[in-house]
């Protein structure tokens, strides 16, 4: 996926394989420092500045403001996710239904019960366009004939199996052992660019259609449907993801917000120009505790900002279903 796309290993991470928490712990690290350097950087310094004005009462106290009004926002949130799940009797067995006929058909597909577990789930699948690609491959090998249309589909037939099983191999590795709640499922799952290849199923069969047989022609709609089948598969697990995600970003806001309440509350209350007197390497030892309490008090905001990063790129890397590539392929 990162070649495909043309990202960095490190933009890749920072915005999909990063813990959430060590990310919004680096955002509070580089926000703390940041408003130290450019505050002892500026005359006269804040130790003057809160000795003649209020600057602390009027930062802490809009942090208050801001701290319960996007906590109460993010709720919010977590409430409109909780409410999807709810809903009449018959709206609950028409979702039920849906489930059992896509898992009907991969069961079908695969000759065999469909795994509960997301990422047996999508392994079953995965095998499945394996299987099917290793014997179309198989089939139009043994058929001998050194004609130049007979050596065309044997090329084309090899390539399309070769993309499908090495991308299939390396996802189904991922995948093992991938537990649902943790990024590691949906993150294997977007590495397979299921798309392109039923594009390129379509073209094989367009260009070589009068040269495959019956059994062939089998193998290669069985391909096509295992591929299609993955698609909405993976959005479904997605979109599970997605609820599982912004449900455990309210809890971690909440918890945050208290600590970061009691911190605003506490400068409020406590804090003047003489209150931490002295320096540090130039540094007043209050400018330091003003922007560790800055910090702090935008740790709430700064976790929404970690998680949001994470859910947009899955988003906007998944925004299509079905044959159609919104990036060029590298």
């Amino acid at each position: 996926m990162r070649v495909r796309a043309g990202d960095s290993r490190v933009k890749l991470w920072l915005l999909l394989r990063a813990n959430r928490l060590v990310v919004a712990g680096v955002l509070t690290l580089v926000v703390f420092v940041a408003f130290v350097t450019v505050a002892a950087a500026f005359s006269p310094s804040l130790a003057e500045k809160i000795g003649s004005g209020d600057p602390i009462d009027t930062l802490f106290s809009t942090m208050i403001a801001a701290i319960v009004t996007g906590t109460t926002l993010v709720v919010t949130i977590g409430q409109v996710v909780l409410t999807q799940e709810n809903g009449p009797l018959g709206d609950q067995q028409e979702r039920m239904n849906d489930t059992l006929t896509v898992r009907d058909s991969i069961a079908e597909l695969t000759g065999s019960p469909v795994p509960t577990d997301p990422a047996a789930f999508l392994d079953a699948i995965l095998v499945a366009a394996s299987e099917r690609s290793r014997a179309l491959r198989e089939s139009v090998r043994e058929r001998d004939g050194d004609r130049s249309d007979r050596i065309a589909i044997r090329e084309d037939v090899d390539d399309l199996a070769a993309n499908i099983i090495e991308n299939a191999d390396g996802v189904r590795d991922s995948l093992d052992g991938a537990e649902f709640g943790s990024f590691d499922v949906v993150f294997a799952a977007i590495d397979f660019d299921y798309s392109p290849k039923i594009g390129q199923i379509e073209r094989v069969d367009d260009d070589h259609d009068d040269a495959f047989t019956d059994d062939e022609r089998a193998l290669l709609k069985e391909l096509k449907e295992s591929l299609s089948l993955f698609g909405p598969a993976r959005e479904h697990i997605k979109t599970l993801y997605f609820q599982w995600t912004l449900i455990d970003l309210s809890r971690q806001i909440l918890y945050a917000a208290v600590p970061a309440l009691v911190v605003a509350g506490l400068m409020l209350a406590v804090v003047d120009a003489g209150t931490f007197p002295g320096s540090t390497r130039g540094v007043d030892h209050v400018t330091l505790v003003v922007g560790a309490a800055f910090a702090v008090t935008l740790l709430p905001f700064l976790l929404f900002v970690s998680y949001v990063l994470r859910v947009l790129t899955l988003a906007k890397r998944t925004l299509a279903i079905g044959p159609l590539v919104l990036r060029d392929s590298k």
